[in-house]
């Protein structure tokens, strides 16, 4: 007799699991992941210069955030004149769902 259920086959492998919790830690923040919420809930890129009101955070600190959430691929940079532009990357934001596999969890 078992005392417990066995643990499921892991389906991720060492070099995503290392790449989600590059994702994880960016999210620690809880300004980013305000950033993050606000990209989802807008149809269009987002100017760097729009996160400062809504973040109460000065531009280069808004800045600093933005590249963390970049360098963990979770956003999309484009630069335009001289104002950057960020998006979600929405194949991320489906890889972080699918890492966490929070389907059918009850609270």
């Amino acid at each position: 007799m078992t005392c417990c259920a066995p643990l499921g086959t892991a389906s991720l492998s060492d070099a995503e699991a290392e790449a989600t919790a590059r994702v994880f830690k960016a999210l620690a923040d809880p300004h980013r992941v305000k950033i993050v919420n606000l990209l989802a809930t807008s149809p269009d890129p987002v100017c760097v210069c729009e996160f400062t009101g809504p973040l109460r955070l000065s531009q280069p600190t808004v800045s600093h955030h933005l590249k963390k959430l970049v360098d963990a691929g979770l956003l999309e940079r484009e630069q335009r004149g001289t104002w950057a532009y960020y998006s979600l990357d929405r194949d991320a934001i489906a890889r972080l769902a699918l890492a966490a596999d929070l389907q059918g969890v009850s609270p």
